[in-house]
């Protein structure tokens, strides 16, 4: 028995398929099924069903599946602690669709490059979905919305951010120079849809200014959203990274701060603190302490006076002044 064995026989089962397991792991089906062959015959026992195309496990392979993905973690580990230079090795970053577009290619760009040396991969993942990657390992880091699904992970927070209020251009409440959250309660709203943590954050506050916002249709991208927006089909809230990023729909849509208390959002840096940090990913993490620190405050820190300057001045569109203070520069 051998790791490759080991490794052939995990992504079979992850795949179900004999075929699809030999192209991800870049070797040819005859010789895959061959090492599982030997595999078998060292066990003395058959560890897959064939049933039609799909492939199953016996009794004795569950027993075996049920121990091989700590085998191949530990194995994972072991070889990170040896070449754990600080430099060298690999870091899996992933964040949610409504952070994704928005912070991951900054982080790339400004924290990942500070490590030549290191490859990292970027993914994209629900919430239910980026946690158990971390709890799995198959993810080092993950960005999310605070607080998240009961899992055996801590976030710690990363930024905060204002979620604004998104209106066409010539709506009737981009020229008040106060909107107050009842001017919103007969407005038809375009939102994403309940899989989406942003939406839990919206609707706890439109709950706690007692209000239900009449939504006119769900939709499961931001992009999508603000079409619909820009076309008069609805207004909507949407997080201000996107509406600082967002400089293609400049004369389509509006971006206001609701008078008031405001709805905010937290973002929350997050890895699995029982597996293995090697140096390279401690580095990694401070790096984006450091970057976060520097270029990006907490709510708390927000300027408010500016943005209701900016209101009371009829200003309607989300510049640098409004921005600055939460997010990356």
């Amino acid at each position: 028995m051998d790791l490759n064995q080991l490794r052939y026989f995990s992504k079979i089962v992850e795949h179900q398929s004999f075929t699809r397991a030999a192209r991800d792991c870049l070797v040819s089906q005859p010789a895959l099924s061959q090492q599982i062959s030997k595999l078998e015959k060292e066990l003395g026992q058959p560890l897959f069903e064939r049933h039609g195309r799909k492939t199953q496990l016996t009794s004795v392979g569950q027993i075996l599946y049920s121990r091989v993905q700590k085998i191949l973690d530990q194995f994972e580990d072991l070889q990170r602690q040896i070449s754990d230079d600080g430099k060298n090795g690999r870091i899996r970053i992933s964040a949610i669709p409504t952070i994704a577009p928005y912070l991951l290619p900054e982080i790339i760009q400004r924290v990942a490059s500070q490590f030549p040396l290191a490859q990292f991969e970027v993914s994209e993942n629900t919430t239910n979905q980026l946690l158990d990657r971390l709890i799995n390992g198959d993810v080092e880091v993950g960005l999310l919305a605070a607080p998240f699904p009961g899992k055996s992970l801590t976030p710690e927070h990363l930024l905060t951010e204002e979620i604004l209020l998104a209106l066409p251009i010539g709506h009737p409440l981009a020229e008040k120079s106060r909107i107050l959250p009842k001017d919103l309660a007969k407005e038809p709203f375009v939102l994403l849809g309940d899989s989406h943590c942003l939406q839990n954050a919206i609707e706890a506050y439109c709950h706690s200014r007692n209000f239900q916002p009449i939504i006119y249709s769900k939709v499961e991208q931001l992009a999508t959203l603000k079409s619909l927006v820009a076309i008069g089909k609805g207004i909507s809230f949407v997080p201000q990274m996107a509406a600082r990023k967002s400089r293609e729909d400049h004369d389509t849509i509006v971006y206001r701060s609701l008078t008031g208390d405001k709805p905010f959002r937290k973002i929350a840096l997050c890895y699995n603190p029982y597996r293995f940090q090697n140096q390279l990913l401690l580095n990694f993490l401070k790096a984006i302490r450091e970057w976060i620190g520097n270029d990006v405050s907490s709510t708390a820190d927000v300027d408010h006076a500016e943005l209701a300057t900016v209101e009371e001045s009829g200003v309607s569109h989300v510049d640098e002044m409004s921005t600055a203070n939460t997010l990356p520069r």
